[in-house]
């Protein structure tokens, strides 16, 4: 669905990614971690057309998506720090989004504006919001448009153990629809719950692109969080 091909990218002299070769499929849940500065905020941006990259294709479903933006209306992105308008209300937000988008969808998807209870908040600024509110809000824009395909970013921090919970049961629902979900998160437990392929990346390179299981079994772990420290401390030792 989603093929990175030879992708590299530059900030001047500091090469960021570097030659990425990548192929997501349809139905795939995939956590992207690394160490910080290893590349996997540069590599959404490119996806998302926020970053164009120094080199290399990036196509889904074939077509190629670099100079275009049509692509972006299949996507739902929710970024670890959403940034609003302060002084628009919440309702004022999703109105507004939904007028700018009213070209791209067919349906809309407003299950977690009601399972969040948004209309409690829905006449709040968005400068008067706290950080979970402003996660609601951030999840319910990803999920609302009905894309193909997620990209979450650090989803469940600042949200309370509830609408973590609310938020984990959706984007399951979502999986069985045969959605391609692509998450990044410091906290490894969400990762083994919601995914099952992990990327991880180092100095803008892939060290592995491999099965949750089989990464325990390589390392005789017991959970991804073991693995995962395992398979750090022998890159150290390696570099």
């Amino acid at each position: 669905m989603i093929a990175f091909k030879n992708i590299s990218k530059s900030f001047g002299k500091t090469k960021i990614l570097d030659q990425l070769n990548l192929e997501l499929l349809k139905g795939q849940s995939i956590a992207l971690i690394g160490p910080n500065g290893s590349g996997k905020t540069t590599l959404i941006k490119c996806l998302l057309g926020l970053v164009v990259p120094t080199s290399g294709k990036i196509q889904i479903e074939g077509v190629n998506t670099i100079g275009s933006w049509l692509h972006r209306s299949n996507i739902g992105y929710m970024p670890q720090i959403g940034r609003y308008p302060d002084n628009i209300t919440v309702m004022q937000l999703f109105e507004m989004i939904k007028e700018v988008r009213k070209d791209t969808y067919t349906k809309l998807d407003e299950e977690l504006l009601h399972s969040f209870d948004i209309f409690k908040f829905e006449n709040k600024t968005m400068r008067s919001l706290s950080g979970g509110m402003r996660q609601k809000v951030s999840a319910c824009l990803a999920f609302m448009f009905d894309p193909e395909i997620l990209i979450l970013d650090e989803p469940t921090a600042g949200l309370d153990p509830i609408s973590s919970e609310i938020l984990k049961e959706k984007l399951k629902k979502e999986l069985t629809k045969g959605k391609l979900v692509l998450i990044t998160s410091h906290i490894l437990s969400d990762l083994e719950e919601l995914t099952d392929k992990i990327i991880y990346l180092n100095e803008g390179k892939i060290v592995f692109f491999k099965k949750v299981e089989e990464l325990k079994s390589e390392t005789g772990s017991i959970n991804l969080s073991k693995a995962i420290a395992r398979i750090m401390e022998l890159q150290n030792n390696l570099s």
